[in-house]
């Protein structure tokens, strides 16, 4: 990936990251005319048709208000993220959101499809990749299961991290199970990252990384959790 990566802790298209958004906007390589924005609803696809629905119209509705020339590939199974179509619409975007709902569904419907490629396409590029949620905890190296402590198998490692856990502010009740769970995974030099509701953390694989919203990014190593604020930047390998 060339482009800008955004992991989002929660908030996907909702004016409070509307700031975080209009900057993704105009880092992602569209010159001269409006961007050219795909959203997908695919990690709740197995929700109903009424999330699915939900999604893809706040999608729309937030990145028309913001310029952008926006469409939704409505993947929803493995056989549409294989469909030629949608890997076109993806191939040329410039900037590519994946809104939340189940990161497994999500990884198992991506991997080794059409889609997924076209957009690694795209990414080399220089479009962006967005991820709210289960779209951002797929790039880590491993999905997490939170609520057991174990893990739920592999994910795409495009970002060095082990895990990367969204809405880490929320998860106060679980933390007796959590934090021995994710530091006993970061041996060895490794590390995962917990993103707070309603915040960003932004950057490149050969770069710095900015955390942007409302709240922070937490490094979590197996000695200690560190955090970060709006404005202030991470590198990788920490």
């Amino acid at each position: 990936m060339n482009g800008l990566i955004a992991l989002v802790g929660s908030g996907e298209y909702l004016p409070v990251m509307e700031a975080v958004d209009r900057f993704l906007l105009d880092h992602c390589g569209a010159m001269d005319r409006a961007p050219k924005v795909v959203c997908l609803p695919t990690a709740a696809g197995q929700e109903g048709v009424n999330s699915v629905d939900r999604w893809v119209t706040m999608g729309l509705e937030h990145f028309r208000t913001l310029g952008a020339q926006v469409q939704a590939a409505r993947i929803t199974n493995r056989a549409e993220a294989d469909d030629l179509r949608y890997a076109e619409m993806l191939e040329q975007a410039d900037l590519i959101y994946f809104s939340g709902g189940n990161p497994k569904y999500l990884y198992q419907t991506m991997l080794g499809s059409k889609a997924w490629e076209a957009a690694e396409k795209a990414w080399a590029r220089s479009a962006v990749y967005a991820g709210c949620s289960a779209g951002a905890m797929i790039l880590g190296r491993e999905l997490p299961d939170l609520r057991s402590g174990t893990d739920r198998g592999t994910a795409f490692g495009k970002i060095p991290a082990r895990y990367i856990i969204p809405h880490f502010d929320r998860w106060q009740f679980l933390r007796p199970v959590m934090m021995p769970f994710l530091k006993s995974g970061s041996r060895d030099g490794k590390f995962s990252l917990g993103i707070d509701e309603n915040t960003a953390l932004v950057g490149r694989l050969a770069g710095g990384w900015q955390v942007m919203g409302a709240g922070k990014v937490h490094v979590i190593t197996r000695k200690q959790v560190k955090s970060y604020a709006a404005g202030e930047t991470i590198l990788f390998p920490v």
